[in-house]
């Protein structure tokens, strides 16, 4: 052979890649909660235009995120106003492989009705077992090989709880094996071993403000690690082993409209609300333990979209439907994008790129520059509204549309 070590290094490069896992997405927002690409062998493409339709399920109506395994893919739907439906899907070709069904439907107050009272949090996959939040403030563990209930709290039954306003919405995390979530007017540590209690802490039962929207985070802030709640009407740090609340800042938002999660950039946490403004708060540590300051405030409102952090700015999606750029240093707003986009969009980072998926079914793809709004390529990927949060696994986009789920394959 003229070429030997050549074919041996093409056969080395197949065999790394044929046995190398896939790219999860098994949680609210990616790997690390924070709506960015780890590490990954597939480099993004130059432009949009390699996108191709793997396969398509038709599903119920929901607006909860698709949960994508090694080997499957997990959505969850409300039916006929009176069943919430949990799915898996093969990853690979779109069969199903199992369901299952309980009884749990609502409506949400008349001025949100208009974008349906469907299930809204995105369920948590960790060692085999699929989490998955209920609207009438359920939690179901589901075995994910098999589809099978291993156990379910109810929180309105267990801790005599209202049902909530808007229903179940915070998205589970887990971490040592517990799991944190915001349910039952509280913020609640569930061994993920039998969903028995660990601890409750910052209860409110009260109409507007016991249903909380926004998902907990996990970081180490000035020296702490510790979880990191926003609640409808407060930012706070929680110590993880005992649910002690060991600092806390009232956030202001119309109606307790507190729906983004917390963004962590270094000792600092950046937030944005409904009818309140945008907003970074300093964490820090002394000899009386842990406190909280207000760094800037900005008239910039968020929404629903949570933001991603890059060099030292905030990208996000505001309440005015534009996009911004917030210096995170200073609150200064470097740019806002002249164009109005949908209402609102999912914001997934690789480096100095985002693609950004609106709610009317346009996939944009973003620069990431702090002196201009820089759209790179749009693509037309649905014509259904797609408010669930995008997932992106290597070349792989997992699109849940209100009522149908779709595979797409990102080709160079």
């Amino acid at each position: 052979m003229k070429y030997p070590f050549l074919l041996i290094a093409l056969l080395t490069l197949s065999s790394i890649s044929l046995f190398s896992a896939p790219i999860t997405w098994e949680q609210w927002r990616g790997p690390n909660r924070d709506g960015k690409i780890a590490d990954s062998e597939f480099a993004w493409p130059k432009n949009l235009k390699g996108i191709k339709k793997e396969w398509r399920k038709e599903l119920s109506e929901g607006y909860s995120s698709p949960i994508v395994a090694t080997d499957r893919v997990f959505t969850v739907e409300t039916k006929n106003k009176a069943n919430e439906i949990t799915r898996a899907f093969d990853r690979k070709s779109g069969k199903q492989i199992w369901e299952l069904s309980w009884k749990g439907s609502m409506k949400v107050p008349f001025f949100a009705r208009k974008n349906g009272s469907w299930v809204r949090s995105t369920p948590i996959y960790s060692k085999g077992t699929l989490y998955v939040g209920g609207i009438r403030d359920v939690l179901v563990a589901i075995d994910g090989q098999t589809g099978k209930e291993k156990w379910r709290v109810d929180f309105v039954a267990k801790e005599k709880s209202t049902v909530p306003t808007f229903g179940f919405v915070s998205s589970p995390i887990i971490s040592n094996d517990h799991l944190y979530v915001q349910a039952g007017a509280q913020i609640v540590k569930i061994k993920c071993s039998d969903g028995s209690k660990v601890w409750g802490a910052m209860k409110d039962d009260r109409a507007m403000n016991g249903s909380a929207f926004s998902s907990l985070v996990i970081a180490e802030v000035a020296g702490k690690n510790q979880l990191l709640a926003q609640t409808r009407e407060e930012l706070a740090g929680l110590d993880l082993s005992s649910g002690n609340v060991m600092w806390k800042y009232k956030v202001k938002a119309f109606r307790g409209m507190n729906i983004l999660t917390p963004t962590v950039i270094g000792d600092t946490l950046f937030t944005s609300s409904y009818g309140g403004g945008s907003f970074l708060f300093k964490v820090a540590t002394d000899q009386k333990g842990m406190n909280v300051s207000k760094s800037w405030s900005n008239k910039t409102e968020g929404y629903m979209s949570s933001p991603i952090s890059h060099e030292g700015h905030v990208y996000m999606h505001g309440r005015d439907k534009r996009f911004h750029c917030i210096e995170a240093s200073t609150g200064k707003v470097t740019w806002s994008s002249e164009k109005k986009f949908s209402e609102y969009a999912s914001l997934v980072a690789n480096k100095d790129k985002a693609l950004a998926l609106t709610a009317d079914g346009e996939l944009l793809l973003l620069q990431l520059d702090p002196s201009a709004f820089k759209l790179i390529d749009t693509n037309k990927i649905s014509d259904e509204p797609t408010w669930a949060h995008l997932a992106v696994c290597g070349n792989e986009l997992f699109i849940r549309e209100l009522k149908g789920l779709t595979k797409l394959n990102w080709n160079p």
